[in-house]
């Protein structure tokens, strides 16, 4: 397999990084980020080590999918590319960029369409930033067989994991059962004040869901005034820049993070200087982040209750949304070895093709042999027997072509392919290079470079 996937999201990288690599404006997965990045994926293509390219940009996350000939120099160019499309130096990237090849590159893909991988789990809006860049690197023309299946069985795989499970339902019941324990230790939640930090797909879940329970004073902060000023005019709420957040973490019964930023946003030190003065007032703090947004020793503090995400899974373990997301990641993996299988099966085509185009070479040469040999036959007689040699032919191939597409889905089943072009003596790479319309390169070194994650071979 030659898939490649390199990228960054909010899961490996500051924000702020991604901002400056993404030359955007401050957004969620769906949101088109890609300013500055048009052209990346045709000068990919011009590599040597790069056959496809295709290039998904939203404000949490930069990824290059990639169908690539030689591993090491791919990583190379894409990193070297990388560096140049976003401005940022390579040994910069280099510590927040992950890799994955293969059969992990293509679970990625299937999770990240599944909305697995966003900071508001189950979002929708990433299907939409997929199938975007699949229409933007057709119209360049930097996607063909490989990417092209790989991306529209992705869609595939993103469209039952919707319509299949409860995975819509996900973000809901996080924000749900974390408003079920905060009223366990702050009563009714008409009557106290809470506090939003963060104003993307998350947060706006959150902030509806609160409207709906009811809750009293509902006050937004974001590190983007003007967006946290739109959501608070949602639900009649109150907008808050960034700089008063210890003011209104003091005034807070309940404060709700789901920013996603490296690094904790509510530390320690911040924490305790926001409770100085309400030591007696029971506190509720919940981290809806990936990565945390709030210091798990912030749970010490007298008067706070801490609910991160573990805490809201042990909370949840057992009912129908976890068994839901339990079928979720069932359906990926279900995808990824249907997907494999099928893409094993079209790793033989191309052995299949020279074989038959072999059997079709030898019966022509016998043909004109025998023409060259008896001008004097007649023409009937000689169609015919051509007709009956090529029926013969194609009942000898049909069996052995059948049952090696079938052996090549199974794990180890390209060695029968091997074999084939061992024993008839062929050439599937020119055969492939005719059903892609790609020449084949010849062997070349293969160029060291960074290790940048997992997923390498």
């Amino acid at each position: 397999m030659s898939e490649l996937v390199i990228g960054l999201s909010h899961r490996t990288a500051p924000l702020s990084l991604l901002e400056r690599g993404l030359q955007g404006q401050d957004g969620q997965d769906g949101q088109d980020c890609s300013n500055g990045l048009s052209g990346l994926a045709e000068r990919l293509c011009r590599s040597e080590s790069v056959r496809e390219a295709a290039v998904l940009a939203t404000c949490n996350r930069l990824e290059i999918y990639t169908d690539v000939r030689r591993f090491h120099g791919a990583v190379t160019d894409i990193g070297t590319e990388l560096a140049h499309a976003t401005g940022l130096p390579l040994r910069e990237l280099t510590g927040h960029l992950y890799v994955h090849y293969g059969q992990a590159a293509v679970a990625h893909l299937f999770r990240v369409v599944c909305g697995l991988d966003s900071m508001a789990l189950g979002e929708q809006q990433i299907l939409g930033q997929v199938r975007q860049m699949l229409c933007t690197a057709t119209a360049e023309g930097t996607v063909g067989r490989v990417l092209n299946h790989l991306v529209q069985r992705s869609l595939h795989v993103g469209k039952r994991a919707h319509t299949e499970t409860a995975l819509d339902d996900a973000g809901r019941c996080l924000v749900g059962a974390g408003l079920d324990l905060a009223r366990e230790h702050l009563g009714d939640l008409a009557d106290r004040r809470t506090l939003v930090i963060g104003a993307g797909t998350m947060s706006g879940l959150t902030v509806a869901s609160l409207s709906r329970a009811g809750a009293g004073e509902i006050a937004i902060t974001s590190r983007t005034f003007d967006r946290a000023r739109r959501l608070a005019g949602t639900v009649h709420g109150r907008a808050i820049r960034a700089e008063h957040l210890p003011e209104a973490l003091a005034g807070a019964d309940l404060v709700i993070s789901c920013t996603g930023t490296q690094g904790y946003r509510l530390d320690l030190p911040t924490m305790r200087e926001a409770g100085r003065d309400r030591r007696d007032s029971p506190r509720v703090v919940i981290d809806l982040a990936l990565p945390r947004d709030v210091d798990p020793q912030v749970a010490t503090l007298d008067g706070i209750t801490l609910v991160d995400l573990e805490r809201l899974g042990q909370f949840l373990a057992g009912t129908p949304i976890t068994v839901e997301l339990d079928q979720v990641h069932a359906l990926v993996e279900e995808e990824v070895r249907t997907y494999l299988a099928d893409r094993r099966a079209q790793a033989v085509v191309p052995t299949v093709v020279a074989l038959r185009e072999r059997a079709r070479s030898v019966v022509e040469a016998e043909l004109e042999r025998l023409q060259t040999r008896l001008p004097d036959a007649d023409p009937h007689v000689l169609a015919e027997l051509e007709r009956s040699v090529h029926r013969i032919v194609e009942k000898l191939l049909h069996t052995p072509t059948i049952r090696v597409k079938q052996m090549a889905c199974e794990p180890g089943g390209a060695q029968y392919a091997q074999v084939l072009n061992r024993l008839f003596d062929l050439e599937p790479d020119r055969m492939a290079a005719v059903c892609t319309g790609r020449e084949p390169l010849p062997t070349a070194a293969v160029h060291q470079s960074p290790t940048f994650g997992e997923g390498t071979p």
